[in-house]
């Protein structure tokens, strides 16, 4: 049988079933449990034949980013993927357990690294178990090294900094893959410590709108659904809880022959943590340099009077409770990412970083005292700051 080639983003299950055996077809199950799913007990115990495990969560992330399922760095997604046998003649063809889910960021991925002949399995499992056709007991495939090669392509992911700029820029449209009732705060977010809310200027284009029994409705509804939102076919920018479903948002648009759009990455996760409920995050230098000191001086979960005192000297009264509202609102990684995001902002350079670092210690010694939760934390904040 000769090389395949795809000639669309979507396959259906009967086409790939024709093709199974053609010698540079891979198979990827990118199932991942759905966020909004308290316990997920319905994860299959068989799989299309010779399906390999594209783990989105541990292998195809940046497993060192504070938000879920980060966009990887192309060494690391060249690795991950040869590991799994992918060549650069390699026709890819994912799919989940749910239908379309987690298997259009696993095609989105491909595309953003260069690698165009990659398409969704419509329906996924569900429609291939519908029409009753072969499966067998989950299993591990050995695997011998491919030579796919990652290259990262501009335009196909946008992050913090960009969506910052854009969202109040007319010429992009933002469209929120989450549940209306996710979008419009009516129901608490899945996640632990995130707060409710939506993007500025976002618009709510709930991903499961554009499925029927778990596969992509035709083309002139999907038109019809996105026309109810907006007219624009380029500039559009898709969002979500975690950079998952706006990829089905993605796929959907690509079938319609849509240019010019990306997907969110750190989508709502990253927003709603590192943007106040009053839309606010940009501090001056002064709160920076408050939430800071703040931050470290609750390192041994305890605020003394004379931290406190020498931070309300730095700044005033006014600015210190209004960042301290701030801080006691942010959980731990908030916290983390808010500081970094301030020293870009502001410009740091590592001279300014190590006067910053200087007034912490000066603040841990202020009680006569550097205790231990000090020291560990004056390490962490040394090694965190730095921006060289």
């Amino acid at each position: 049988m000769s090389n395949l080639k795809l000639d669309s983003s979507i396959v259906s299950v009967n086409w790939l079933h024709k093709n199974i055996h053609a010698p540079n077809l891979i198979i990827l199950n990118a199932t991942i449990p759905k966020v909004t799913v308290a316990k997920d007990a319905t994860l299959e115990a068989f799989q299309i034949p010779n399906a390999i495990f594209f783990d989105i969560k541990k292998k195809f992330s940046n497993v060192e980013d504070a938000f879920p399922s980060a966009f990887p760095s192309q060494e690391t997604f060249t690795n991950s993927a040869q590991e799994l046998g992918i060549n650069k003649d390699s026709v890819i063809v994912v799919y989940d357990e749910k239908g379309i889910y987690s298997s259009a960021r696993a095609w989105w991925l491909f595309k953003a690294f260069g690698h165009d002949n990659v398409a969704v399995l419509n329906g996924g499992f569900p429609e291939w178990n519908r029409k009753k056709l072969p499966v067998e007991n989950k299993k591990e495939h050995k695997t011998t090294n491919g030579n796919f090669q990652a290259k990262a392509q501009d335009g196909y992911m946008v992050f913090f900094d960009t969506i910052l700029k854009i969202q109040e820029d007319s010429k992009y449209t933002i469209l929120d893959a989450r549940s209306a009732q996710r979008f419009n705060a009516e129901v608490p977010e899945p996640r632990k410590g995130l707060r409710s809310g939506n993007i500025p200027n976002s618009k709510n284009l709930p991903f499961e709108n554009l499925l029927e029994n778990n596969q992509l409705r035709p083309k002139e509804e999907i038109q019809t659904i996105f026309n109810q939102v907006t007219n624009q076919q380029e500039n559009l920018v898709f969002s979500c809880g975690s950079g998952i479903t706006a990829c089905v948002l993605a796929l959907a648009a690509t079938e319609l022959g849509y240019t010019n759009i990306c997907v969110y990455d750190g989508s709502w996760t990253e927003y709603g943590s590192l943007i106040t409920n009053n839309k606010t995050m940009h501090w001056t230098k002064n709160e920076l340099i408050a939430y800071t000191l703040l931050y470290a001086a609750n390192s041994n979960f305890e605020e003394d009077n004379k931290e406190r005192n020498l931070i309300i000297e730095k700044v005033n009264m006014q600015t210190f409770q209004k960042i301290h509202d701030e801080f006691d609102a942010d959980n731990d990684y908030q916290s983390i990412q808010k500081i970094q995001k301030g020293l870009q902002e502001h410009d740091f350079t590592q001279k300014d970083v190590n006067k910053l670092l200087l007034e912490i210690k000066n603040m841990f010694f202020v009680d006569g005292n550097f205790d231990v939760y000090e020291r560990i934390m004056y390490r962490s904040l040394n090694k965190l700051l730095s921006v060289e």
